[in-house]
C-alpha cells in the first residue's frame, strides 16, 4: 500500500463511518503511526440518505472527503481499499491494492442490508445504506412516474404508482413521510396528467407497532402522523418473497408493485479472517469484551455496528446507531493512548442520550432519557441536532439553506435522474451492484 516505516506503532482502521472517523480524529497527532482504510473516499451522514432518495437534499450535501478529515494529520495516511481478509497470525489486512502490517487493528466496517437469506427479495428490492443506493431509489422513483405517463395498462400504471417499504424503523418511518409529502405537494405539479391520488404509500412492519426500539408514546405519534399523510400502515405484517412486480406476505395481504424498499433489518459488514467463536452467526457481528477487545486477541478491536458488546441492559449488544459507534471510537482512543502509556485502560459504558425521527414537515419524535416529545419542537430538535452532527462548515450552510427553502417553497429541487436507474423489465428490478 505504499505506507512508509515508522519508528511508531501503526494502528490500522477499517472503515470511515461514525465509529472509524471518531477514532481517527482522537488518535490526531499521538505517537503512532494511523492510516485509515476505506472502499468510498468519503464519510456519509446516513441518516439523511433517505432525503437524498426523495430529493430533498443532493448527495454531496450528506458527503464528505475523508483526506479533508485527515490531511493535516502528522504520520497519518488515508487508502481507497477494499478489505477482503483479516491475517490475525502474521498481524496483515489483505486487501485489492495490497497486504498492511499493523500493530493495533480497528474494525469499524459497520454494518449493511440483512435480507435474512432470501436472494429474490435480494435481487429485486431496493436498499438503503449508501449514497450509490440512495441515488438508484431517487432514480427509480422518478423513473415510474415517467413510465407511468406513457403506458395505457391500469395495472402496469397502478404498479408503477404503489411504494411499499419494508420496515417500521427510524428509515423507513422517515422515508414514508418523506413521499407522502412527495405525493401531497410536488407530485400533482410535475405530472398533472396522472391521477397522483392514486399513488400508494405502504409501510409494513413485522411487530405490533412502529419504532419499537422507541417508546410507546413516540410509537403511537409517529403512526398518527404516518396516517395523517396518507400512508398505509400494515403491522403484524411478514414479507415472504417479492419477484418483481407481486409482494406476498405471511398473511392474505398482497402488493403489485414496481418498487420494494427493503428497510427491515441490519447485519454486520464483516471481514474473513477471525475465529469462528468471535463471531455472531446470525448478526454477522464480532463478540467484543468491555474494552471492545475482540473475543480471544489482544491488539485488534471492534466498534460500532459491527461489534457486539453484551452486557446486562444489552444482551445483543449496542443499538446499531451513530451514537453508540462514536461513542465506543472515543472510549477506544483514549485507551489505545492508555495502552502505549503504560496506563490501564477503563471500560466502556453507553451513555444513551435518546432516539429520534421525523415523520415530515412540522412532525417528529423524540426520546430522551426522562422525557418523550413530540410534534414542531420535536422537528426543530431533530434538525438541530443532524445539523450539528454533519461534519464540514459548507455541508451544514448548505443542508440549512435547502431546509429553509424546502419549507418556504414547499418543494423539492433535487429531484433530478442524473444517474438512470436501469431495470430490464417491470418483472425484474435488480439492484445495482455497489
Amino acid at each position: 500500500m505504499n505506507i512508509p516505516r515508522s519508528s511508531f506503532p501503526r494502528v490500522v482502521i477499517i472503515g470511515g463511518g461514525f465509529a472509524g472517523i471518531t477514532i481517527a480524529k482522537k488518535l490526531k497527532n499521538k505517537k503512532l503511526q494511523v492510516v485509515l482504510l476505506d472502499k468510498h473516499n468519503y464519510h456519509t451522514f446516513q441518516p439523511l440518505l433517505y432525503q437524498v432518495a426523495t430529493g430533498g437534499l443532493e448527495a454531496g450535501s450528506i458527503a464528505y472527503p475523508i483526506r479533508k478529515v485527515v490531511q493535516e494529520y502528522q504520520d497519518f495516511y488515508f487508502r481507497l481499499a477494499n478489505v477482503k481478509e483479516i491475517d490475525t497470525v502474521n498481524q496483515k489486512v489483505l486487501a485489492d491494492i495490497g497486504d498492511l502490517h499493523y500493530d493495533y487493528l480497528v474494525i469499524a466496517t459497520g454494518s449493511k442490508t440483512n435480507y435474512f437469506g432470501n436472494k429474490d427479495i435480494e435481487n429485486y428490492s431496493m436498499a438503503m445504506k449508501t449514497i450509490p443506493q440512495s441515488l438508484n431509489i431517487r432514480s427509480l422513483i422518478l423513473e415510474n412516474f415517467e413510465q407511468a405517463t406513457l403506458t395505457n395498462d391500469i395495472a402496469e400504471r397502478d404498479a408503477l404508482m404503489n411504494f411499499v417499504i419494508v420496515g417500521g424503523g427510524p428509515t423507513g418511518v422517515e422515508l414514508a413521510g418523506a413521499l407522502a409529502e412527495m405525493k401531497k405537494a410536488i407530485l400533482p405539479k410535475d405530472y398533472p396528467d396522472l391521477d397522483i391520488r392514486k399513488m400508494g404509500i405502504h409501510l409494513v412492519q413485522g411487530s405490533d407497532r412502529l419504532l419499537d426500539a422507541m417508546s410507546v408514546k413516540s410509537s403511537e405519534s409517529s403512526e398518527k402522523f404516518l396516517h395523517s399523510l396518507g400512508v398505509s400502515i400494515w403491522k403484524n405484517v411478514r414479507v415472504t418473497n417479492y419477484d418483481g412486480r407481486t409482494i406476498t406476505t405471511n398473511s392474505n395481504l398482497i402488493f403489485e408493485t414496481a418498487t420494494v424498499i427493503w428497510a427491515a433489518g441490519v447485519k454486520g459488514a464483516l471481514i474473513s479472517g477471525l475465529q469462528s467463536d468471535a463471531v455472531i452467526e446470525r448478526a454477522d457481528r464480532i463478540k467484543v469484551n468491555e474494552y471492545n477487545q475482540v473475543l480471544g486477541y489482544d491488539n485488534i478491536f471492534a466498534i460500532g455496528d459491527i461489534a457486539s458488546m453484551a452486557s446486562e441492559k444489552y444482551p445483543y449488544g449496542h443499538p446499531m446507531m451513530a451514537q453508540p459507534a462514536i461513542q465506543q471510537g472515543d472510549t477506544l482512543a483514549e485507551n489505545i493512548i492508555r495502552k502505549l502509556n503504560n496506563k490501564p485502560i477503563k471500560p466502556f459504558e453507553y451513555n444513551d442520550k435518546g432516539s429520534m425521527a421525523t415523520i415530515g414537515r412540522n412532525k417528529a419524535v423524540v426520546d430522551l432519557p426522562k422525557m418523550h416529545f413530540h410534534g414542531v419542537f420535536a422537528w426543530f430538535v431533530w434538525m438541530f441536532v443532524h445539523l450539528f452532527s454533519l461534519i464540514g462548515f459548507k455541508n451544514k450552510a448548505v443542508v440549512l439553506m435547502n431546509w429553509v427553502y424546502n419549507y418556504i417553497k414547499f418543494d423539492r429541487e433535487g429531484r433530478l435522474i442524473i444517474r438512470p436507474y436501469k431495470k430490464k423489465n417491470i418483472q425484474s428490478f435488480t439492484t445495482d451492484e455497489i
